[in-house]
């Protein structure tokens, strides 16, 4: 049977022979360096859209469009759209795409050549929503930077591996609760959205992928400290995840037992271990380490 779908049927939006005659065109195949897995299902990249709720007025930020089959969805719905890829290839085929196969919201969309990971500012209007299939080789670093960057982005949804978006929505207490989790939590209200199959992708992957939707809080996390003062401290509790805290934090606070002072200010135990920790406590940690002029006569990590 023909994987060819008519255009009644899924409109600009491309399908499985569509992208595997872009892709020819190009002479592009996808490089697991890059991660990529290109989408070649129309129903999926609508669900996406439709579970980020992108509205008519959302300028909206994607990351890693690839050969085009998400950012047709999101010009139907959104306002605007941005795109930043770093493939050069497929960063100078995208606009010829999306001026042949949705001419009418050409102007609204824009590319931005480069690396998600180094962006510091986008052209034309704030964002105010992140809706991207992530290449999974980068997807929580690509994440966490863009949601420090672009604090005008309120909603994200993004599609990445099942165990990476396990891990970003778990909470304390999950097995695989860590940095992720943590450093998300910091940002927004992070939840599981939903499961995507292997078969919507080119190639197919040998995992399965996850939707994670992230609202950004309307209001920043109480803190006396900076945010990096405090991911510093959630990088060394989970360092060393056996560890209790009091001796995972020794090197951070400058001994086990400033560790331990500040473990205790904070009203954490220093038997309990980073993976039973809510973001609030680790802000409260931070906020407790002991000035090192303080702490030069405390004892060595035991």
């Amino acid at each position: 049977m023909s994987d060819r779908k008519t255009t009644d049927e899924i409109g600009p939006l491309l399908g499985p022979a569509d992208v595997r005659e872009l892709a020819a065109a190009l002479g592009v195949r996808p490089t697991k360096q890059r991660g990529q897995n290109f989408v070649i299902d129309a129903n999926t990249v609508r669900r996406i859209v439709r579970t980020a709720q992108v509205r008519p007025d959302d300028v909206v930020v994607e990351v890693g469009p690839g050969l085009g089959s998400l950012t047709l969805a999101l010009l139907e719905a959104a306002d605007r759209v941005t795109a930043v890829e770093i493939d050069d290839v497929l960063a100078a085929a995208l606009p010829g795409t999306v001026a042949a196969r949705l001419p009418e919201r050409a102007d609204r969309f824009t590319l931005v050549h480069s690396d998600a990971l180094h962006i510091t500012e986008l052209p034309g209007p704030a964002p105010t929503a992140l809706v991207a299939n992530l290449p999974y080789n980068v997807a929580v670093p690509v994440l966490l930077h863009m949601l420090e960057r672009f604090p005008t982005i309120e909603r994200t949804l993004v599609m990445v591996q099942a165990e990476v978006a396990d891990r970003l929505a778990a909470g304390p207490g999950n097995k695989v609760y860590g940095v992720p989790s943590v450093k998300a939590n910091w940002y927004a209200e992070v939840k599981r959205a939903g499961a995507i199959g292997r078969n919507v992708f080119w190639p197919a992957p040998n995992v399965e992928s996850g939707l994670v939707s992230l609202v950004r809080r309307a209001e920043p996390l109480p803190s006396r400290v900076s945010r990096e003062e405090v991911f510093a401290v959630v990088d060394a509790a989970f360092a060393q995840r056996r560890k209790t805290l009091r001796a995972a934090l020794a090197g951070w606070a400058g001994s086990a037992s400033a560790a331990e002072a500040a473990l205790v200010a904070a009203g954490v135990s220093p038997q309990a271990r980073g993976e039973s920790l809510t973001i609030e406590s680790f802000i409260a940690i931070a906020e407790n380490k002991v000035p090192a002029a303080d702490a030069t006569d405390q004892e060595p990590t035991r």
